[in-house]
């Protein structure tokens, strides 16, 4: 028999109850007892969810109240001194990590203030982890209430046998980093490491789970031969524990491991191997063939990064490659990965018109999914005949829909010229002209696009979503926050303005809702990090833009500011790869066709007065391919080419600005040159500084703004750090090169810390502008 299997379960709850839960435990209006009885509840859900479909193999674990890989840190005891030492409640302890906490100093006790941990994005997703801090002579220990022990138990009690996960000790390692001043490799952390392991499997056992996931998902990757080594001692210790520990099942996604399949071949003494089919199907028959011969085989054919219903026939296929070769007893059908990377469930999607509804497939649907394709596999396709006859009819329907096909882009696209890619003159010609019209300061100042979305502002848009205001009126509210958001930047004294973006629900599906081949969802959301959701829309078909998108509310921006007004727009590639894309036709094709739609607004933005523009590509590393090689080449030539083609309409006059999120930039620092922007943005006040070295050691020419503070905290940073931030740069940039201005969008943020921030950065840049311009 083919059992089915799910390696995660999304985390909010149908309506986002996570994030309600915890934001407003944060905000001090629920306690800490209904915080934790919410995340029972919600626990109980899901297994209940993949149990009433059918499902062989639940999870248990895969819930977190901000992040896994941070639960991992605090299960091993690997809390950086700097939060412990404040005797923070536990939960505390554990949000402080994520998102930073500052309190004033009270009768009751000292004041506490702490950054929260460096976060980047999980390998080629925009779900965001944050990265395991390690000491020098870093010591572990499981805590004393293991948390997958625990909620093996609890889902135990619910009548629901799990199989815990936990993320292996490999990858905890690999992905985490030493602490600033620290000098420790993780990877030689590894032996001092899986004791804890070992205990931790030990607690399962006696709870007992009879198999436990271990996701090591770094094996996709290019490894240094330390790590990749590393492997088979690991794995040597921990899977010889014989009775004293669960079956493992060790776990892959995102990618291939041909490339390490000697690592594989080490590893036959545990129970099974997963690995991800969706994204890499080629790999199947070289990794059955590094099988052991009891080893068991976990098939990932259910995609967990989309949500494009799965082709049955198609997966049926490649598990019965597999069941040909090693029996069905030795086959598990699962998700390529956890689902955590899409949506709840479609039966929530009450206003999507059926056509498309009918293509799509969400977590819950997902689960369905993969009974029916085990039973097919186990009892024959005759089983769930039903089943497949409506499977193909959707595959087929979607396919052929005159939806996904618009000749006038097609046509377009064929007309476009090399010269369509280049700005008129090279950067020092067009930064003097700049200069010259824009007369910015020395270390100028400016924010990311986005000020704090109030409540008022949810309210009225939702209102106006509603049909309860009309349209006059939602853009007369709208004017007043831009006349108030302008106002606040005159009183900080910033260089260069922007409108505050109050109109708009996301970043990208703002310009999805404004171009053809988008359609949207109302309840699809999906974590990215902590508490943070968004609602992705869905390419569906060739992409266009039928009118200006921004251009009316930046024009009435620039003609109330007495300073530069910032268009802003989302980059073509983190369209792409924050929306869910189509399957059908390759990603620079749709690359290709959001940058011809992106050209028409930067010149129309240009035509209407506004001659500093920001498109930002937050996800251009995040689509990079996970390994070096030819598929790595091929992403950067056509995603910078994409970028190039949204830009080059304008003239050298019009400063063109870009925007980039958590990016180790040495990883694509030549794509990020060949961007050719005058001025970019980035995430780094969770960095090392060191980090910039990248740009000196390049000779990197055009204008810079590293991050001075971490928006995504509420933790205000004092004039002194952001001082010290930019002095740190200052070893590794010209003063003539230097933006100051925040890591990221203010959205997310309230007015007062907002304000607070924005004042000592201000002040900050002024104290260098003024030091400097005495050195002169």
């Amino acid at each position: 028999m083919v059992q089915s299997s799910i390696l995660g379960f999304p985390r909010m709850g149908v309506n986002r109850d996570l994030k309600k839960a915890t934001e407003a435990y944060w905000a001090g209006k629920l306690s800490q007892q209904d915080l934790l009885a919410e995340g029972k509840r919600l626990r109980a859900e899901h297994w209940k969810i993949q149990k009433d479909a059918g499902v062989d193999i639940i999870p248990s674990n895969d819930f977190s109240y901000y992040d896994h890989v941070l639960d991992h840190i605090q299960l091993f005891g690997a809390t950086p001194p700097r939060y412990t030492q404040h005797n923070l409640d536990p939960i505390d302890e554990f949000f402080a990590m994520g998102r930073g906490h500052q309190k004033p100093q009270t009768d009751k006790g000292p004041a506490v203030d702490v950054p929260s941990l460096e976060m980047v994005k999980w390998f080629d997703s925009n779900y965001h982890y944050v990265k395991p801090t390690l000491q020098d002579g870093q010591k572990f220990k499981l805590n004393a209430n293991p948390k997958p022990v625990v909620e093996f138990l609890e889902a135990k009690e619910a009548g629901v046998v799990t199989r815990p996960v936990l993320l292996g000790p490999v990858s905890f390692l690999t992905l985490g980093k030493a602490d600033r001043g620290q000098k420790v490799d993780p990877i030689d952390l590894l032996q001092d490491l899986l004791p804890v392991y070992e205990e931790l499997l030990a607690k399962l056992k006696e709870a007992g789970a009879e198999t436990v996931q271990i996701d090591e998902p770094v094996l996709v990757f290019d490894l240094p031969p330390r790590v990749k080594n590393s492997f088979k001692p690991a794995y040597e210790k921990l899977g010889n524990l014989g009775d004293k520990a669960p079956k493992l099942v060790f776990a892959t996604y995102f990618g291939d491991i041909v490339h390490n399949i000697d690592v594989l071949q080490s590893l036959q003494n545990l129970y099974a191997i997963h690995i991800d089919v969706v994204r890499n199907p080629e790999q199947l028959e070289t990794v059955i063939g590094a099988l052991g011969p009891k080893q068991t085989l976990s098939v990932g054919v259910v995609d967990g990064r989309n949500i494009w219903k799965t082709n049955f026939k198609k997966a049926i296929e490649k598990v019965e490659v597999a069941t040909q070769k090693l029996g069905k007893d030795r086959v598990l059908v699962a998700s390529s990965s956890s689902l955590l990377h899409t949506p709840h469930t479609l039966a929530s999607e009450k206003k999507l018109d059926p056509e498309v509804k009918d293509w799509f497939s969400f977590a819950c649907e997902k689960a369905k999914e993969l009974t029916i394709i085990a039973k097919a596999v186990t009892d024959g396709p005759a089983s769930v005949r039903d089943e497949m006859e409506a499977n193909a009819k959707s595959v087929e329907a979607r396919a052929t829909s005159k939806r996904t096909n618009d000749p006038k882009v097609k046509e377009r696209q064929a007309k476009i010229t090399d010269e369509m890619f280049e700005r008129k003159s090279p950067f020092p010609t067009r930064i003097a002209q700049q200069q010259s019209s824009l007369n910015l300061p020395m270390f100028p100042t400016t924010t990311i696009g986005s000020f704090p979305q109030t409540k008022d502002i949810r309210i009225q848009r939702n209102k106006f979503t509603k049909g309860e205001i009309t349209a006059e009126e939602y853009e007369k509210f709208i004017e007043k926050e831009i006349q108030d958001v302008v106002k606040i930047q005159e009183e900080l004294g910033l260089d260069v303005y922007v409108h505050g973006e109050p109109e708009r629900n996301d970043m990208v599906q703002y310009f999805g809702e404004r171009l053809t081949g988008y359609v949207f969802t109302t309840h699809a959301w999906v974590q990215s990090y902590g508490s943070r959701c968004v609602r992705p829309p869905i390419i569906v078909g060739d992409i266009s833009r039928p009118e200006a998108m921004t251009v009316k509310e930046s024009k009435y921006a620039a003609s109330i500011s007495n300073k530069p007004m910032k268009g802003m727009l989302t980059g073509p590639i983190t369209c792409l790869r924050w929306s869910f894309p189509r399957d059908d036709i390759h990603q620079s094709e749709q690359a290709q066709q959001l940058a011809l739609a992106l050209r028409d607004e930067v010149v129309d933005l240009e035509a209407a007065g506004i001659f500093v523009i920001q498109v930002d590509e937050p996800a251009l590393r995040e689509g990079l391919p996970l390994r070096s090689g030819l598929a790595r080449e091929d992403y950067l030539s056509w995603a910078v080419k994409s970028f190039r083609l949204s830009v080059a309409g304008v003239k050298d006059s019009t400063q063109i600005h870009s925007h980039f999120c958590y990016s180790e930039f040495q990883d694509f620092f030549s794509a990020i040159a060949a961007l050719d922007a005058d001025v970019l943005s980035i995430e780094n006040s969770k960095s090392d500084a060191k980090l910039l070295k990248v740009f000196v050691d390049e000779a990197y020419p055009r204008h810079i703004g590293p991050g001075v503070y971490d928006i995504h905290s509420p933790r205000i940073p004092s004039e002194q750090e952001v001082k010290d931030r930019v002095q740190e740069m200052l070893e590794y940039l010209s003063p003539e090169q230097l933006w100051v201005d925040p890591d990221c969008g203010l959205k997310t943020r309230q007015w007062p810390e907002t304000k607070a921030a924005l004042t000592n950065m201000v002040n900050a840049a002024k104290f260098f502008r003024a030091k400097y311009a005495k050195a002169n």
